[in-house]
């Protein structure tokens, strides 16, 4: 507390989170250019909130403020998807190896207080999911590693006193809070904010369906084993009503194709037979053919 009763931190952590709320327009998390979230002002100067570190503690603060995690190759496993502990939360590593780095005591700092931070997870160069707030909730100097809490309903529990039904509710609020929505950014970021059947070019009508169920071998939340689909050919894949071959062609089971209903069945599903599904330039980012074989094999034991 400063003189004259102002929480400095205090009132900077809200203006901050007040500032990703205007970001994300109250909406749930979804990718922001590093621009944006930087265009950040506060007690009448500008700050910015990501820095090349991964952690930031501006100069009047004993603690830090954000933390970042730097851009994962679509092909490639993010680091927060493997770091998972036994109690279900996510491990973010030290600065280096020396527990005593000033970016190691800030997090330090921020732990014993019980202070929000923000979290910056890249999900394209340049280009972050914020995930607010979230709490350092424990350390472990074995491993060079804090635990971060990503859900309040997960900050403040006895991490050592879990019963295993209370680890797998952390571990599922980790999933829904943090895995989940960085997987839909990270795939509706390669194609484009598109359905790749339909073209349908509104995110709020979107989803990014797995390949491979997630928790199957090879179910993996990278973007080859994704897809971005419109709910209606998300539910239909999921279903098997509709199936799509590794040379990314289109199937629609035949018993949909011989019904008669309406303009969404005949538009929506019967005429994207023998389509061809519209693919990321990327190569990294493309469907992986072993992954759509196996998938359609599913498809074509439901017919």
């Amino acid at each position: 507390m400063l003189p004259g009763g102002w929480d400095y931190d205090g009132t900077l952590r809200a203006a901050m989170f007040a500032h990703l709320d205007d970001l994300l327009a109250g909406g749930p998390p979804r990718a922001v250019l590093s621009a944006e979230i930087n265009h950040f002002s506060f007690d009448g100067r500008p700050m910015r909130l990501i820095v090349q570190s991964g952690i930031w503690k501006p100069k009047r603060l004993d603690a830090a403020l954000t933390i970042r995690t730097t851009y994962t190759p679509p092909n490639a496993v993010p680091p927060y998807e493997d770091d998972i502990g036994i109690e279900g939360l996510p491990r973010y590593k030290y600065r280096g190896t020396d527990a005593e780095h000033s970016d190691n005591r800030a997090l330090r700092a921020a732990m014993q207080g019980g202070l929000p931070l923000a979290y910056f997870v890249g999900v394209e160069r340049g280009v972050y999911v914020p995930q607010y707030p979230v709490w350092v909730e424990a350390e472990n100097r074995a491993g060079l590693e804090f635990m971060i809490a990503v859900d309040e309903q997960q900050h403040g529990l006895e991490l050592a006193e879990l019963a295993p039904l209370q680890r797998a509710y952390v571990t599922r609020l980790t999933k829904a809070r943090m895995h989940q929505p960085l997987f839909r950014a990270r795939v509706l970021r390669a194609y484009d904010g598109r359905c790749a059947i339909c073209r349908l070019h509104h995110a709020e009508l979107l989803d990014a369906a797995h390949i491979i169920p997630d928790g199957q071998p090879q179910g993996e939340p990278i973007v080859p084993n994704g897809l971005s689909l419109c709910k209606i050919h998300h539910a239909a894949y999921d279903t098997n009503l509709i199936g799509v071959r590794r040379d990314l062609v289109v199937e629609v089971q035949p018993r949909l194709l011989e019904e008669a209903d309406g303009p969404m069945l005949r538009h929506g599903l019967q005429e994207i037979s023998g389509s061809r599904l519209t693919i990321p330039r990327q190569r990294l980012a493309q469907p992986d053919p072993d992954r759509l074989e196996a998938r359609f094999d599913q498809f074509r034991a439901a017919s």
